[in-house]
């Protein structure tokens, strides 16, 4: 008996006829991204209804089927709002699986929907709505942060603490003086997330496959539904253009290695070794061996996923590279990464915001550490050049030898008496003891964005206005 020859599967509904057969499952697992694109449905749904509408303002679609579409849009919102959506690989993205959904609810009109558009500018539509809203999650999010490091501030506005370069003791400074630096730190952060924002606010729908459409379509109506400025002027840079989440992942990598940078300062501050800072049970963990140990496991966590963040932009970066115009299913690794980097952000933002909030400084150990290291040396310096007349760096000459005779003599520069402190100039006198206390020192500092406590204050009062 000769076996019977098999029906060839069935050609993907979506594709029409031009493929007799359907693909293998290697290539279904390779092509589909609805395990990760479903979570744009809500821009997909948003997008698909704003083009109904003026497809049917248009005369491009009857009301009737405008208003069917619109119907059974709203019915696929729900069911999968509700859970009870199921999504099919076979379909390959959230694209598909809702035109699918909506022809099993409404028939025929949902073939009219894909009317004077393509899945290029359909995705990229969803995509860009929503960067564009974790552009906005990521300044409301910053600027939480930012109010938690105003309130460290405003209590410690006159606490002194070292100043490090090189991580040794350079100069006295205040507890709000440093906690105030990524106020403004942060506040470049939603700038970036701000202007990217801005920037990305133009609308791909209508661009259709790369070339624009012959149907009379409205693109400025479908621009305004979604909240976009403008329609984007270019229709092959409209589908190809990922400029967007390029810039989102850029102003992400630099805010997370901002966080960073801070987490490695809890680090630090947290040792016993420093002791500057005391972090609550919340963010701590302890040790399986070691019962005294309170290790900073949420600030070194932190620390390390700028290693997330940046690797996503280094690999949506590789993949545009080298893509010539206008679309490449390449674009289809465009969400994977930014999805990740976004939720790792997020996350990492709430992480320090608690953190900040939770952080007690131990003033006593920072008055201690600010005196040591003969951090008011700069001072000393200052005072030779505005009262005895010294060039600074006959100045700088001086005082350097009386460091080497307080590292000698063990003891610290306000320790020395007059006559050694002459020894090194004889224009020196009595007054030069008003300099050399790191109260002294950072009191003196009342240049605009000085470290003085009166600076600090005013930059307190400023901030505080403007992020209400």
């Amino acid at each position: 008996m000769t076996d019977q020859p098999k029906s060839p599967p069935a050609a993907n509904a979506m594709w029409g006829g031009r493929f007799a057969a359907g693909p293998d499952a290697i290539m279904t697992a390779i092509n589909a991204s609805i395990s990760f694109d479903k979570r744009l449905y809500a821009q997909d749904i948003r997008g698909s209804q704003a083009h109904a509408a003026m497809l049917a303002a248009t005369g491009i679609l009857t009301d009737s089927d405008a208003k069917a579409i619109r119907e059974g849009l709203l019915t696929v919102l729900s069911e999968i709002e509700g859970g009870t959506f199921v999504f099919s690989e076979a379909l390959e993205d959230i694209h598909m699986n809702v035109e699918a959904r909506l022809k099993e609810l409404i028939g025929e009109p949902a073939g009219r929907l894909h009317t004077g558009r393509s899945r290029n500018d359909q995705a990229v539509t969803d995509f860009r709505l929503w960067v564009r809203d974790q552009c906005d999650d990521a300044a409301l999010a910053l600027q939480s942060l930012q109010r938690a490091f105003l309130a460290q501030a405003e209590a410690g506005a006159d606490w002194v603490m070292p100043g490090f370069t090189h991580l040794q003791t350079a100069q006295p400074v205040t507890w709000g003086h440093h906690m105030m630096a990524y106020v403004e730190m942060l506040a470049r952060d939603v700038g970036r997330f701000t202007d990217a924002r801005a920037r990305m606010n133009e609308s791909p729908l209508g661009a259709a496959a790369l070339a624009g459409t012959s149907f009379p379509i409205d693109r400025d109506m479908t621009a305004k539904a979604l909240d976009f400025d403008r329609p984007i002027a270019n229709s092959l840079d409209a589908v190809s253009d990922r400029d967007f989440a390029l810039e989102f992942l850029s102003a992400a990598s630099i805010c997370a290695m901002h966080l960073s940078r801070f987490a490695e300062e809890l680090v630090i501050w947290s040792s016993a070794q420093f002791r500057f800072v005391t972090l609550s049970d919340r963010f701590t963990t302890g040790s399986s061996i070691m019962p005294q140990k309170k290790n900073p496991d949420a600030a070194e966590l932190l620390r390390a996923k700028i290693g997330r963040i940046l690797g996503a932009t280094v690999a949506l970066f590789t993949v545009m590279k080298g893509l010539p115009l206008a679309y490449s299913k390449d674009m289809q690794e465009d969400k994977e990464q930014v999805f990740d980097a976004a939720d790792t952000l997020m996350l990492c933002l709430a992480g320090m915001v608690g953190m900040v909030r939770d952080m007690t400084a131990n003033r006593a150990a920072l008055e201690k550490a600010a005196g040591a290291g003969f951090s008011t040396a700069t001072d000393l310096a200052d005072w030779l050049v505005r009262a005895a007349g010294l060039p600074f760096r006959e100045a700088h000459h001086a005082t350097g030898s009386l460091v080497a005779l307080a590292e000698r003599k063990g003891c610290d520069l306000h320790e020395l008496s007059l006559t050694e402190l002459q020894s090194a100039h004889p224009a020196i006198t009595q007054e030069v003891y008003s300099v050399l206390g790191v109260h002294n020192s950072v009191a003196s500092r009342v240049s605009y964005g000085g470290t003085a406590p009166a600076q600090v204050r005013a930059q307190v009062a400023r901030w505080k206005e403007v992020l209400g």
